[in-house]
């Protein structure tokens, strides 16, 4: 073997040497590069020479720099990722939410108790000024608190679309970075090396992506990657990227959902197919927490308000006159999808309008609408918080309202979100601002007569609607001790007779005429009477505003019906409010729990990928010797090959 082999020898070791020398000081100037994955030299055995003698080395071969990559764990760790990020993500925003129902004195349940305890003060001082602008006072405060956690909501809302548009400009600017180094990659792929930097941009950039919304990869033959979302819309394919845009909902604007733009084309995403990475997080906030948490503020704040209201109406004010309102709320909406048939000016051919028939029937949920394709004038009805579907036509009551199509019909296409008490809170705030205005007393009075021989007492009179005419008087007259009696009804002026009738009362039963029920104490015995008259001094008369403070105790807040049709009992204000913090309560801890197990998950599989593709210092810092020995002792065979070749051409001379 000639000098000059070893000298290639020595030549091609110190250049196997030099490379891996580069390879891993350019690993461990990125050992904190986010993304990066350790590369390495793949050496070869150059083919050997033949003689007589047999086969010689003929040195090393530089074959190609790789990186240790695995596309499983990388794959794996985006998704957890992507997971994570969705999880904590409701999370954070859920904590928020839970602010706006606090405990204690400064939530929603203590604020309507205090109502009715001033109520209860009032009735022990009907005629105390004082007493009435405290009622107003702590109206005034119910219906502030109501507005106000209704516009903390709707700042929650307003931040998920701020966070979806920053978050959609971002994953736009991320798949147009992919779509460049998906060019550069194409450009520069050998037939055998890769463009180990890029790869590693591109799978980094892929990963952020994937933090935002959860994306699908399929890799082309060129080397360029596909990037794809929610069921298979292109992102990124090749060179080209689309732009992810946000949109307002089609049935309700306030809400937000994502569109992709491509090539002129604008293409709404399914939420539902949206299922990790932050933005899915921000949307399941606002579908459902924020959607469910609306509607129970404005379930309690429209049953209080309308029972409220109601037994202000049965009594009568300082003057005399009926009671008005206390409170009002905001209205009832049903909400057209933008869709829906219009006409050539634009305006939308069919409209649907609620009434709110009984607020305690009211539930806590938002409906669709639409045209039930198999009956013509019926509608199907589905209630969103159950997915409960019923069959309705126009003037149909539905859980405490009524429904009422417009004119022309809605067509088979169009859709309506119907929000019965998705509203009511925001617009809630107190109306009546004179303190005589409050009806303490009740528009009539009961009087047992003065020579009573029984033992019964007036336990109560109570007004059951608004039909009591004050100026006819009632005369029970009970006839006999089994609690037989007659009444009358005459004018209470001229004392003619309008009506008169008989009955027997039962002790527990209330005795009930012209729109009033009387409730006894006692046993009443053959001729005594009650006499039933106009309160002719409503400032020393308190009975509608202890009407008003029992409503503390009347379960009233989403009430339902039997079969029958008969009441079945809600809830209490107060319960209902703590009911309210309960859900949200549990919420925010399933989503803790949910958001510290894909934390978890996330933080295990980039583990194992670092394991695999990471850079350990250590490993590099002895590999960075042996290749400069290894460099060394190739150098020392170039020295030995010059020296034999000197010796050569001395003995040649």
């Amino acid at each position: 073997m000639s000098s000059s082999t070893l000298m290639s020898i020595g030549m091609r070791a110190m250049f196997a040497n030099t490379a891996s020398l580069n390879v891993t000081g350019h690993n461990i100037a990125n050992a904190n590069t986010e993304g990066y994955s350790r590369q390495e030299v793949e050496l070869a055995t150059a083919n050997g020479q033949f003689t007589g003698a047999g086969f010689f080395g003929k040195g090393v071969n530089v074959v190609n720099v790789k990186r240790a990559h695995d596309q499983f764990l990388t794959m794996q760790a985006a998704a957890a990722k992507s997971m994570a990020a969705a999880d904590q993500t409701r999370y954070g925003q859920l904590t928020q939410m839970e602010n706006v129902f606090p405990p204690g004195d400064q939530g929603l349940g203590y604020a309507m108790g205090d109502f009715f305890a001033s109520m209860v003060d009032l009735a022990n001082a009907p005629g105390d000024n004082s007493a009435r602008q405290a009622v107003l006072a702590r109206a005034a405060d119910v219906s502030d608190r109501f507005s106000n956690a209704s516009n903390r909501l709707d700042i929650l809302q307003a931040g998920v679309r701020s966070d979806m548009k920053n978050s959609a400009q971002t994953v736009t600017a991320l798949a147009a970075r992919v779509a460049d180094i998906n060019e550069q990659i194409s450009a520069n792929r050998g037939q055998t090396q890769q463009p180990n930097d890029l790869l590693d941009q591109r799978d980094h950039l892929i990963e952020q992506i994937s933090q935002y919304v959860n994306v699908t990869t399929i890799p082309a033959s060129d080397g360029t990657v596909g990037v794809f979302l929610a069921g298979g819309h292109r992102l990124v394919l090749g060179g080209e990227s689309a732009e992810l845009t946000v949109r307002s909902d089609d049935l309700d604007a306030s809400r937000v959902g994502l569109s992709i733009n491509s090539n002129g084309q604008s293409l709404a995403l399914s939420d539902d197919l949206l299922t990790s990475g932050s933005m899915a997080g921000l949307l399941r906030f606002q579908n459902d927490d924020l959607v469910d948490a609306r509607n129970r503020l404005g379930q309690m704040a429209l049953a209080f308000a309308s029972e409220v209201n109601h037994a202000q109406s049965l009594g009568i004010d300082l003057n005399g006159k009926p009671g008005s309102d206390i409170f009002e709320v905001g209205p009832s909406q049903a909400l057209p999808a933008a869709t829906n048939a219009r006409d050539v000016n634009g305006q939308l051919l069919s409209t649907v309008t609620m009434d709110i028939t009984d607020a305690s029937l009211l539930q806590a949920s938002d409906y669709s609408l639409r045209a039930d394709p198999s009956n013509a004038g019926q509608y199907q009805l589905v209630r969103l918080s159950d997915g409960l579907a019923r069959s309705v036509a126009d003037g149909d009551e539905v859980d405490g309202f009524r429904i009422n199509i417009g004119t022309p019909a809605p067509a088979s296409t169009d859709r309506f979100l119907l929000q019965p008490v998705a509203r009511a809170a925001s617009g809630m705030h107190r109306v009546l601002d004179d303190p005589s205005g409050i009806a303490a007393a009740q528009p009539v009075q009961a009087t047992m007569g003065v020579d009573n021989a029984g033992t019964a007492t007036v336990d109560q009179l109570r007004m059951t609607d608004g039909t009591v005419d004050p100026n006819l008087t009632a005369t029970i007259t009970f006839s006999d001790d089994t609690g037989a009696y007659t009444w009358e009804l005459r004018d209470r002026t001229s004392g003619a007779l309008a009506s008169s009738g008989t009955g027997t009362w039962t002790a527990g039963e209330p005795i009930e005429l012209n729109g009033f029920a009387l409730e006894l104490n006692g046993v009443p015995t053959t001729g005594d009477t009650v006499t039933v008259d106009k309160t002719l001094f409503p400032a020393t008369n308190n009975g509608n505003a202890l009407a008003q403070s029992h409503l503390a105790d009347e379960q009233f807040v989403g009430r339902t019906l039997d079969s029958n049709g008969n009441y079945l009992d809600g809830a209490t204000v107060t319960d209902a409010y703590a009911d309210t913090m309960a859900d949200v309560g549990v919420r925010v801890q399933s989503a803790r729990v949910s958001s510290e197990i894909s934390t978890a998950s996330s933080t295990q599989a980039s583990e194992q990928l670092a394991s695999k593709a990471g850079v350990n210092l250590d490993e590099e810092a002895a590999r960075l010797i042996q290749y400069q020995q290894g460099y060394q002792a190739a150098a020392k065979v170039l020295q030995v090959a010059q020296s034999v070749f000197d010796t050569m051409l001395q003995i040649g001379s």
